[in-house]
């Protein structure tokens, strides 16, 4: 135990400090949002490429260290296939599509339209007549009030713009907010995609121990069967009691009957294992023929940021850090609003004019908006990020708690797991000595049959307990790698999350 007190406790130190340093990171009024310029700066291509301060490079492909080719291929059609994954990747896509939509609002709004209308009016009276021509309008001079009818032709181009000016930093802190969300949903594409990792590979081991239960188990019966057929023929001919012959028939029995229920379970993981991979469920699962060896425990003075790599804590960091954000939004929509808008175009009643100069016309104005009553919306939108915040912090710390518990509980569970392997392979090999030797002492009359009978049940009791205790500790690293954020040692290139289409 003393060799894993030193990467365990360099993360609790390392967790400690950086839990208690993003918590006055993310402290109301400590870390502003971006301005205007430098969310601008960042290229369309790029907004969304890479999140900022990424850590150390992630062996997400861990399983690889099991030497399993069968293993990694099924992982890799699972991760591929699997329903949570694809609902994560459009989670993912969807917080993209949101975060272009709010930096969309930091740039002007420019729109083109063409209008065409045409109207009609009635003017009354002969004055009006006469003055316009009576005969064309109607009117025959003796002062009638019969109307006169225009129709009114009007055509107009115009380009129209639109800015609302991020002077105090709003509209920059909601885009920083839903980059930040959208990070968080990446992060949780991760997840998805190492607990469904972590399916596979516990479903493919207990697969793999299922049939060496059945293997071993199929070894001991036929053993035991061997006996049974011996003490029968020694029965026949007088050596050994009739009773022996029953209680051999009897153990027999049972040793058969155990098997048959080890096959059961084996249908049952093999079947289970084909739904987990997406494949037909017909119980034709290729895998090893033993189980693996446990590959080496992770060494002395592990770096912290080992655990906060992992997708929850980082997907909970990201999602503080967009509280925050959302929070400094909500306090600077006291602040005035600004907006520019124009127009310009041009406009005639004859339809060929519309390209002409002569026809130009524009406008532009310019607004400040300063809220001043409005129901106690603001001060109770105010309040709803502040609660939402606090709500971030809480579930950062209790995700960072919940990584620390399970990281010490798997690295403290291995030394225990090893002595029980090493304690149970020792009684396994024991007990399957122990059938032969009772055996051969009961026909030499030196032990009872009942001592046989105990010697068959221990091996096969003890081999199940072996098996189980291998697949026991191969379970255990799986929960050690999740519980990291993926692999330790040398880690290859992280495997990226898809891309999200720009526009």
């Amino acid at each position: 135990m003393k060799r894993l007190r030193s990467p365990t406790a360099s993360l609790r130190v390392g967790a400690t400090i950086a839990v208690s340093a993003l918590l006055g990171a993310c402290a109301p009024g400590a870390t502003p949002p971006p301005t205007l310029s430098q969310v601008v700066a960042q290229p369309p291509d790029s907004f969304l490429a890479a999140a900022p301060d990424q850590s150390a490079q992630i062996d997400e492909r861990w399983w690889l260290r099991f030497g399993d080719p069968l293993l990694a291929r099924y992982v890799e059609r699972a991760v591929e296939s699997s329903p949570a994954v694809l609902q994560a990747i459009a989670r993912m896509e969807q917080a993209g599509a949101a975060a272009r939509i709010a930096r969309a609002d930091l740039f002007p709004q420019i729109s083109a339209g063409l209008d065409a209308s045409r109207s009609r009016q009635n003017l009354a009276g002969s004055g009006f007549g006469a003055i316009l021509g009576g005969a064309d309008g109607g009117n025959d001079g003796d002062g009638d009030d019969s109307p006169t009818s225009f129709v009114n032709d009007s055509f107009q181009l115009t380009g129209r713009v639109s800015w609302d000016i991020d002077l105090w930093g709003r509209i920059s802190a909601q885009s920083a907010a839903a980059r930040a969300e959208y990070f968080a949903s990446r992060e949780n594409l991760r997840a998805a995609r190492q607990s469904i990792a972590a399916e596979v590979v516990r479903n493919y081991f207990n697969v793999v121990t299922a049939n060496q239960q059945v293997a071993v188990s199929s070894e001991l019966v036929d053993a035991i069967a061997e006996v049974a057929r011996q003490v029968n023929n020694r029965a026949k001919v007088g050596i050994a009691p009739p009773n022996d012959r029953t209680l051999a028939i009897a153990n027999l029995g049972q040793a058969r009957a155990g098997l048959a229920q080890q096959r059961e379970g084996l249908v049952r993981v093999t079947r289970g294992f084909d739904q987990l991979i997406r494949a037909y469920p017909d119980g034709e699962v290729a895998t090893a023929s033993a189980l693996p060896a446990v590959p080496p425990a992770p060494p002395a003075g592990l770096p912290a940021d080992l655990l906060l790599r992992r997708p929850d804590i980082r997907a909970a960091e990201w999602q503080l850090r967009a509280a925050g954000f959302r929070l400094d939004a909500a306090r600077r929509s006291f602040l005035p609003g600004i907006s520019l808008t124009g127009n310009a175009g041009t406009s005639s009643s004859a339809l060929e004019n519309l390209l002409d100069g002569e026809f130009f016309v524009w406008t532009i104005a310019g607004s400040v908006l300063q809220p001043i009553f409005q129901g106690g919306r603001l001060r109770a939108q105010l309040a709803q990020a502040d609660g939402v915040q606090a709500e971030a912090v809480a579930a950062y710390t209790e995700t960072v708690l919940q990584a620390l518990t399970e990281v010490e509980t798997a690295l403290a569970a291995d030394q225990q797991l090893l002595a029980r392997q090493e304690a149970l392979e020792v009684a396994a090999e024991a007990a399957r000595a122990s059938v032969e030797i009772s055996f051969n002492r009961y026909r030499a009359g030196l032990d009872p049959f009942v001592t046989v009978l105990e010697s068959q049940q221990s091996a096969l009791d003890a081999n199940a307990a072996y098996l189980d205790a291998v697949s026991a500790r191969l379970d255990n690293r799986v929960t050690l790698h999740q519980a990291l954020g993926g692999g330790f040692g040398d880690m290859p290139p992280a495997v990226q999350a898809p891309a999200i289409s720009q526009d």
